[in-house]
């Protein structure tokens, strides 16, 4: 299969990051009793669709957080509070690690396309250190679109001087695999029940 593919673009969440399960992020199970803070008042406030203004970038998550603390007079450390989010957010995948390693040594690029806001991209590129392992990281806060738009897949395709039919997206939200599929790409949908099999592919070249 990779001999016919000259980019790989991993998604971030979901996919090199298992912070997701049965649907849920895994840093909210220990939110309230960490923080003594309600998480469904926290996320009816956060999640709207300003949320979806800073995935592209028009908003500063930490403004978003700001004005979340002056309507509940939250008076903690905001910053201190987004190092926490991220931080319980982190859940690399070290499988797949292993996997960009061995990838690393054959002709496929490796770059990451996630919907994630600029202060987060930061953090997976030089705490999470992912800066290192891929040739660049495409991030919807800083493109000013986010996938499934076939705007982004563009974007990537138009930057890296890729052919789409020589892209393979990996990415676990069907919307985004469909889009990248309409716009010419390869594309694996990863699962709970495809995440083996895929390794095992990739792994075989």
């Amino acid at each position: 299969m990779l001999q016919d593919i000259d980019v790989i673009a991993w998604d971030f969440d979901g996919v090199l990051n298992r912070n997701i399960v049965n649907d849920r992020f895994i840093w909210v199970q220990q939110f309230e009793e960490d923080l003594g803070i309600s998480w469904h008042t926290f996320a009816q406030e956060m999640f709207t669709d300003d949320f979806k203004e800073v995935l592209v970038g028009h908003v500063d998550l930490r403004d978003l957080l700001s004005r979340w603390a002056d309507k509940t007079d939250y008076t903690g450390d905001l910053d201190h509070f987004l190092l926490y989010w991220f931080e319980k957010d982190a859940h690399p995948d070290f499988d797949l690690l292993a996997l960009m390693r061995r990838l690393s040594n054959t002709h496929v690029r490796q770059v990451i396309a996630t919907n994630n806001g600029a202060r987060r991209t930061r953090y997976i590129e030089e705490q999470m250190g992912y800066k290192d392992r891929v040739e660049t990281v495409f991030a919807s806060g800083r493109m000013g679109v986010a996938k499934p738009s076939a705007e982004f897949f563009l974007h990537v395709t138009n930057a890296l001087k890729v052919p789409a039919n020589r892209m393979l997206l990996i990415d676990d939200r069907e919307d985004n695999i469909m889009s990248a599929l309409d716009m010419g790409w390869r594309a694996l949908h990863f699962t709970p029940n495809t995440r083996e099999q895929i390794i095992k592919v990739l792994g075989s070249f």
